[in-house]
């Protein structure tokens, strides 16, 4: 149930709009634009949706995530190191596109909806936007309280929309049966035999009834995979099938229709409850890239992609259903400047899906290195799979490059943007470290000329824990409290963390602990990529291999370094803009404290200044 309510609610609105782009795009209504358009769309949902991410796509989960970065970790942990850079470059720019379609799909999806309002009045048009922006701020207003919660909502509603469909549907294919054949893939070739340039033009439009097909995966994590796959093969996809088929039936034998074949396809009585579900439908349809936002933000904060943000658990029993307040925030305010500034889903159609469309591209080439070098497959069976799906992905691709002037330079400006921001956050932490292993010791070396030197620190009671280290460099923080209290603790923590290529480690494999002499112990903890380091659950699991300490929370001080990055371009690993920008990044990081869990009266911050 809440599978269906938030997963497919992006596909699952794309018969509001698809059919009625793509007969635009091919110039009209006649046999051959409706038979070959509906054959393409069939056969598009079956080989993208069906096929490759259903079937084959969601095969590869990260120990249960999914999603591009999810993807991303798994492929290059076991790609060549040559080819690892390229991988990860890839897998950045793949989430950067997610996140520009993770803007415009609430816009197209809501707009399009309330349209159906000039259906019912002409004189509501002026009203398409404000309602739209209604419907989309308490959307974004519920987000707080978890997608588990917002699925058992949204699932009963979205059943409801997906019987709508598939009754539409039937009603009119019964009306005009002869629409059944264009489930021949024949008419489909037919079309664009005809007339190749207008059939690769209209593959553009096509492509809105797959854009929900990155989000199945995307959002695996939050329900897993085999909800996902009973609910896409047993309600969803028979249930569009027949809608599209409806559709075409509709427009076949009303060709005036075609302005809204959807809505049309009610009869009278039923126009005003439709308009009111389908407006339903659509704020769930955001929902499904909402929730794969805050999951792939999650992802990139942890792999080291993204500065450290607060990120909300709003499950007890789904670890993958999380809220990410700054991303959400993001999110609406690029939402409202799209309703704003393309005021109809015609507009916006222009701009969907070059984003999406990208990210499905890239999703396939990380699947070759999962296929070849994780599942063992020979070369030849591998692009025997691969193969076609990159040229089905590069067709829909490259027709969508036409976008571009009418809209699409948003989503991929927004991306860009992202992707920017992701790589020098990247390089930036490279940089710092490189910088802070240069300024410090290491950290055996400190200890052993404490203990040899004649001027010793005093020793006091308690027990120091210096989070967030660097494996065997000094921490900052320790450093500060040598060079300005001159003390060491009786028990002294330096905890030093890595991520690991999966979503989560066991508690066996967790942390292990190194005694580095006179009360100094070494914590290496290791976590997945969809864990966020509590310090305190930390240390009450580290106190076993500690003998004689246990850790109290009042006899605890956490020592946290609270360094000013200066971007002077010293280290020359990155451009002088890019070393401001990453300074700006890490300033409003969010704080250390909170982010790994310390009890606020606890933590001591010393500052400092860096220069990269």
């Amino acid at each position: 149930m809440g599978a269906v309510g938030i997963v497919f609610g992006d596909i699952g609105t794309s018969p509001l709009y698809t059919l009625r782009e793509c007969l635009k795009a091919a110039g009209g209504v006649t046999q051959t634009n409706i038979y070959g358009i509906v054959s393409l769309i069939l056969w598009s949902i079956l080989l993208v949706v069906t096929l490759k991410y259903v079937s084959f796509v969601m095969r590869a989960d990260n120990d249960g995530e999914g999603g591009i970065l999810a993807l991303t970790a798994l492929a290059s942990g076991v790609a060549p190191a040559r080819l690892r850079h390229l991988l990860l470059t890839l897998g950045v720019f793949g989430a950067a596109m997610f996140y520009g379609d993770s803007m415009i799909t609430p816009a197209i999806s809501v707009i399009s909806a309330v349209e159906g309002v000039t259906l019912i009045h002409p004189g509501l048009s002026h009203a398409i936007v404000p309602i739209s922006l209604v419907i989309l701020t308490g959307l974004f207003a519920i987000q707080k309280s978890g997608t588990g919660a917002v699925g058992k909502i949204f699932g009963p509603v979205m059943i409801v929309w997906f019987l709508v469909l598939a009754a539409l549907g039937v009603l009119h294919i019964v009306e005009h049966p002869d629409i059944l054949r264009a489930a021949s893939p024949q008419y489909a070739l037919a079309f664009i035999a005809h007339s190749p340039a207008t059939a690769f033009i209209v593959l553009g439009s096509v492509f809105l009834a797959l854009t929900g097909g990155e989000a199945l995966y995307a959002d695996m994590g939050h329900f897993g995979k085999s909800p996902i796959r009973f609910a896409w093969l047993f309600l969803v996809w028979p249930s569009l099938i027949l809608n599209y088929f409806g559709q075409g039936a509709l427009v076949l034998a009303h060709p005036k229709l075609v302005q809204q074949p959807f809505f049309n396809l009610a009869p009278g009585w039923a126009l005003l409850p439709l308009v009111i579900l389908a407006a339903a439908a659509t704020v769930i349809a955001s929902q499904a890239v909402i929730s794969g936002a805050f999951s792939m933000t999650k992802q990139a904060v942890q792999l080291g992609f993204l500065p450290r943000t607060p990120v909300v658990h709003t499950s007890k029993k789904e670890i993958g259903q999380v809220y990410v307040p700054f991303v959400n925030l993001s999110l609406f305010v690029a939402v409202v400047f799209l309703v704003v500034f393309f005021k109809s889903s015609d507009n916006l159609a222009s701009a969907y899906g070059i984003a999406v469309a990208s990210t499905m591209l890239l999703t396939t080439l990380l699947m070759s290195f999962v296929t070849h070098s994780l599942w063992r497959w020979k070369p030849l069976t591998t692009a025997a799979v691969i193969g076609p799906m990159a040229i089905v992905d590069l067709a829909f691709v490259s027709s969508n490059v036409s976008k571009i002037l009418d809209g699409g330079w948003f989503p991929l400006a927004a991306g860009a943007l992202l992707f920017t921001v992701m790589t020098t956050w990247h390089r930036g932490r490279a940089a710092l470290i490189t910088q802070m292993k240069a300024d410090n010791p290491p950290l055996r070396d400190l200890l052993a000329s404490l203990r040899e030197g004649s001027h010793a620190p005093s020793h006091v009671e308690g027990t120091a824990v210096f989070p967030g280290s660097v494996v065997g460099m000094t921490p900052t923080a320790f450093m500060h409290n040598l060079k300005h209290n001159r003390v060491l603790h009786r028990t002294n923590i330096f905890l030093a963390g890595a991520t690991d290529n999966v979503p989560y480690t066991r508690e066996a494999e967790r942390l292990t602990v190194e005694s580095l002499g006179e009360g100094c112990f070494a914590v290496t903890v290791r976590h997945g990529f969809m864990e966020i380091p509590n310090v305190p659950a930390l240390l009450r699991l580290a106190q076993k291999d500690i003998p004689g300490w246990t850790y109290e929370v009042e006899d605890t001080s956490f020592f946290l370094a609270r360094d000013t990055i200066i971007a002077t371009g010293e280290t020359h690993a990155m451009a002088l803009w890019r070393d401001k920008l990453f300074a700006f990044l890490g300033r409003n990081a969010a704080r250390a404290a909170e982010y790994y869990s310390l009890p606020p009266n606890r933590v001591v911050e010393l500052g400092g200044q860096i220069n990269i």
